[in-house]
């Protein structure tokens, strides 16, 4: 492989990797990042003492697996072996005290760890928890002493190798499969909060932009917690459970804010909420400014917690903002609407590689960079393709104004390629509909692994719902460990019913959710509008564009070859002009093929780098509202 780089890992500065506040909807006074030099070692499974670090091998750069260059170890973590991390974390006198008389909670934040890890301190098993793509939590107070603490992670990857979640990681790359990786690959930091405090703020949005509902979960409520599923059930009085009070106070910034919102940025409040024992609260204003992709308008609001002499408080913020599916009388077909205004969503395909890191950022200006580019192209949606992303992405996806397509990240049994993309790319547009019990051919047959896909897509909307750039969830991927298809959609639905659902991204459609939703890359470009679902073309384009010096691979994957920028635009103008045509036929949304060329395939709107657009700017679809006709 040739060895490429953006700028940002050009100029990486191993002292400060990802410093930014990492969870912008749940921000605190201050968090102590613990990105940076841990030792690391790797094991093999069969070994003895499985409980104990051995000898370390040298020093990984976290939050980069193993397998990237900005790591510094460029090793493989293979199913058989396990892969350690061991740093320090400093508790001072006065931490310590606080922390042992009840006053004080240690919480250390994982964003992700690939797959299955042990979480230990102070040589005490914490955690274990598996799911390489989602967040997790451990409180660590009993466990602290004064002075150094040791904290040590032991990770196991089984990759393509078991039904656990993978996206596109493969340990045999090649083709639209791209390098595995391993271990910790987002931020790891920590934060003290007080004994009674809030672990989570839920956002319920509604089929109406001036109304939201919120719930305030903490962590006396146990109980609640697992009840809330974005319903009434977060109603329960916990009047029973010692006096609390909860206060919500809403804020209008005074200029629009386009960089971090800390405790020393002013704003107006315009709304104040007080409740006792009662933590659920709904937010409607007469005349709201409403959040559009030109117009991403944010309020921020403070949240306080006041139990048995305690007080917790954190910064959120929410939009005002519907997507609906609209099906008007003089309308034939549904329609896409923002705030109930049709609108032609144009998206493009962002799987979230980059080739010194794999899929984590190297820094915040590169997930930056990547939504304000899409911006300039003329996309005003991305499909964030079978990744959970950092918070800090969505984060800069609601301020800076672009509608998010999230994937769930698939997983199963090895794919039948033969199936699952061969013969399902014309059985699609035969409209040959393929039942998804096929266990075997849909890669599915481990029970375990359906539960667990089922528990993951859960967690994945529970954790990303508040953010209000989201508009769709994508459950299913071109038949990719697919099953129970309608059930699945009505499970996520009830999660979340303010958002749209693309069930079968592709083919192996199951007639549910909102969309009939198909991948062309090789065909004339059709639209298959039904009278309840929309007509999406969820993937196509996939044009190639060779960048000599801009790409790591010799090998060259991609759906058609051009040989010029000239003659790859002219390609993608002449794509344009057929999507006009299929709006008037029903077409509400596309998603192009993609935003980076990505280790073999090299179809991008941008080389893996990102130093050469190769598709010009402001090459999309006239953004204005589109008033459809029958």
């Amino acid at each position: 492989m040739n060895k490429l780089s953006t700028i940002w890992g050009e100029k990486l500065d191993k002292e400060n990797v990802l410093t930014e506040y990492p969870r912008p909807q749940m921000m605190r006074g201050s968090c102590k990042i613990l990105n940076g030099l841990w030792e690391y070692a790797f094991s093999k499974v069969s070994e003895k003492n499985a409980d104990t670090m051995p000898e370390a091998m040298g020093e990984i750069l976290v939050p980069f697996s193993p397998e990237a260059d900005l790591s510094g170890v460029g090793r493989q973590l293979l199913p058989d072996e396990y892969l350690w991390y061991r740093r320090s974390i400093f508790i001072s006198d006065e931490e310590y005290e606080a922390a042992a008389h009840g006053d004080t909670r240690l919480l250390i934040h994982f964003g992700a760890i690939d797959q299955m890890a042990v979480v230990m301190l102070n040589g005490k098993e914490e955690m274990t928890h598996t799911g390489g793509f989602l967040p997790f939590t451990v409180d660590v107070t009993h466990a602290l002493c004064p002075g150094e603490n040791e904290l040590v992670i032991r990770v196991r990857d089984m990759t393509d190798t078991s039904y656990h979640a993978r996206g596109k990681q493969k340990l045999k790359r090649g083709g639209m499969f791209y390098t595995a990786q391993s271990g910790i690959w987002q931020t790891v930091w920590y934060e003290w909060v007080p004994e009674a405090y809030i672990p989570r703020v839920s956002i319920k949005y509604s089929n109406d932009p001036d109304r939201l509902d919120v719930f305030i979960h903490t962590n006396r409520q146990h109980r609640h917690i697992q009840d809330m599923a974005g319903n009434d059930a977060g109603r329960v009085s916990t009047s029973d459970m010692g006096a609390k009070s909860f206060r919500i106070t809403v804020y209008e910034p005074d200029i629009y804010i386009d960089h971090e919102v800390g405790y020393d940025t002013h704003m107006t409040p315009v709304m104040s909420m007080e409740k006792v024992g009662d933590p659920f609260f709904t937010i409607t204003m007469n005349e709201p400014k409403l959040w559009t992709t030109e117009h991403p308008y944010l309020y921020y609001f403070d949240v306080d917690y006041e139990c048995d002499g305690y007080h917790d408080r954190v910064r959120s913020y929410f939009a005002f903002r519907s997507f609906t599916l609209d099906h008007e009388g003089h309308h034939f077909y549904p329609r896409i609407c923002l705030n109930h205004v049709p609108v032609f969503q144009e998206g493009v395909l962002d799987q979230g590689y980059y080739p010194e890191s794999l899929l984590t950022p190297p820094a915040d200006e590169a997930m930056i960079f990547d939504i304000t580019e899409m911006k300039k192209t003329g996309y005003n949606m991305v499909r964030k393709h079978i990744k959970i992303e950092p918070e800090r992405w969505y984060y800069h996806c609601d301020r800076l104004g672009i509608m998010v397509w999230q994937d769930m990240v698939n997983g199963g049994g090895p794919l039948h390629q033969w199936f699952v993309t061969y013969l399902a790319t014309p059985l699609s547009l035969l409209h040959v509909r393929v039942s998804d019990r096929f266990y075997h051919l849909l890669s599915r047959t481990d029970h375990e692994g359906r539960l667990e896909f089922e528990r993951e897509m859960l967690e994945t909307i529970k954790i990303l719902k508040n953010h209000p750039s989201i508009c769709t969830w994508v459950i299913f991927n071109e038949g990719w460990g697919q099953f129970h298809t309608n059930e699945m959609t009505n499970l996520a639905r009830k999660e979340d019913p303010s958002r749209l659902i693309d069930q079968a991204s592709g083919w192996f459609d199951q007639r549910g959710g909102d969309f009939s939703s198909i991948h062309n890359y090789f065909f004339k470009l059709i639209v298959l509008p039904e009278h309840r679902r929309a007509g999406v073309l969820s993937e196509f384009g996939g044009r190639v564009l060779k960048v000599d010096g801009h790409t790591c691979q010799d090998d060259v994957y991609g759906y058609s070859i051009s040989k010029t920028p000239e003659e790859l635009n002219t390609a993608y103008a002449d794509l344009q002009d057929k999507l006009r045509a299929l709006i008037h036929q029903g077409l509400c949304a596309s998603v192009y093929t993609q935003w980076t060329d990505i280790e073999d395939e090299i179809n991008g709107v941008y080389t893996y780098d990102r130093k050469v657009r190769k598709i010009s700017e402001g090459r999309g679809i006239d953004k204005e509202i589109i008033h459809w006709t029958k």
